[in-house]
């Protein structure tokens, strides 16, 4: 199998893996979702600490935050991880998981579009038709539904942002998201310490459960990583979607949520602008390899 492959099949997996997550907070709907996100900020940084030891780079991670600029960037970058997961993991809980996939698939157009208006890239023909269709999508549901689907753009802007911030940072992905948990990890101990334990207390199930969150959040990252370095950007653009396919899938067929009209007319909208966007994508893919 060549290194192109193996990339690609890491990136499957991760995006299959963040795709069905929601089956796992949907087990853990009985316990709140601040502390859901604490021990997922707990167990994710022992598994990134663990991963940086294996690898023998726990002092890259301490050189990152002796540096008060990055500790700033840094901070910022937690802020909006942090609402995204906090959101997503809400989203599960109340019955939004729709609209949380709703949400992962116009964060690339979002990711675009605060890369005009903060870095001035420049915006193909495609880009700026996929983000038109984008909007579209978002105003009919509003209308159809007498409300902004704020959970989509919560988590859509929270995650395109972060993307934006991790632009300004000269650090590796398992290094930069040790350092963002660790900055939160106070904050998420005293809410476990003092809920009694943050779900521990209801037993070895839940605890096991909570305890998998790290590496359920760590690994696909590890993939995601592995799989940038040897795949195209175009490619990786592409099976992203994977991932908020999933999700809608798992919302509609196994939590039995309501898909309106509404919904119906929005995702078609969002799924022409994903394969505009995506074609652009490769397009410009095809383009920089003839050079």
């Amino acid at each position: 199998m060549t290194e192109a492959a193996k990339g690609v099949c890491a990136m499957i997996i991760a995006c299959t893996v963040w795709g069905l997550s929601g089956l796992f907070y949907k087990l853990l709907s009985h316990i709140p979702p601040e502390q859901v996100l604490s021990h997922r900020v707990l167990w994710s940084c022992l598994f990134f600490a663990a991963v940086l030891l294996i690898q023998g780079r726990i002092q890259v991670l301490g050189a990152a935050l002796s540096d008060s600029g990055n500790v700033k960037i840094l901070l910022l970058a937690t802020a909006m991880i942090s609402l995204n997961w906090f959101t997503f993991i809400t989203s599960v809980q109340i019955g939004r998981a729709t609209e949380a996939s709703l949400g992962y698939y116009i964060f690339p157009l979002l990711s675009v579009m605060l890369g005009r208006f903060v870095f001035g890239e420049h915006l193909s023909r495609a880009q700026s038709l996929a983000i038109a269709l984008a909007v579209l999508a978002v105003v009919i549901l509003t209308i159809g539904l007498g409300v902004a689907p704020w959970i989509s753009l919560i988590l859509g802007f929270s995650f395109g942002t972060y993307g934006v911030i991790k632009k300004r940072l000269d650090l590796g992905p398992v290094v930069s998201v040790t350092a963002e948990v660790l900055l939160i990890l106070p904050l998420a101990l005293l809410v476990i310490l003092g809920t009694g334990g943050g779900g521990f207390q209801l037993g070895w199930s839940e605890a096991g459960l909570l305890m998998l969150s790290g590496p359920l959040t760590g690994a696909p990252l590890i993939l995601f990583s592995y799989a940038a370095r040897r795949v195209a950007l175009g490619t990786v653009g592409v099976l992203q979607y994977i991932n908020p396919t999933l999700q809608a899938f798992v919302a509609a067929l196994v939590f039995g949520e309501v898909f309106t009209i509404w919904h119906s007319l929005a995702f078609a909208l969002i799924w022409v602008a994903v394969i505009i966007f995506s074609a652009g994508a490769l397009q410009k893919q095809r383009q920089s390899a003839r050079v």
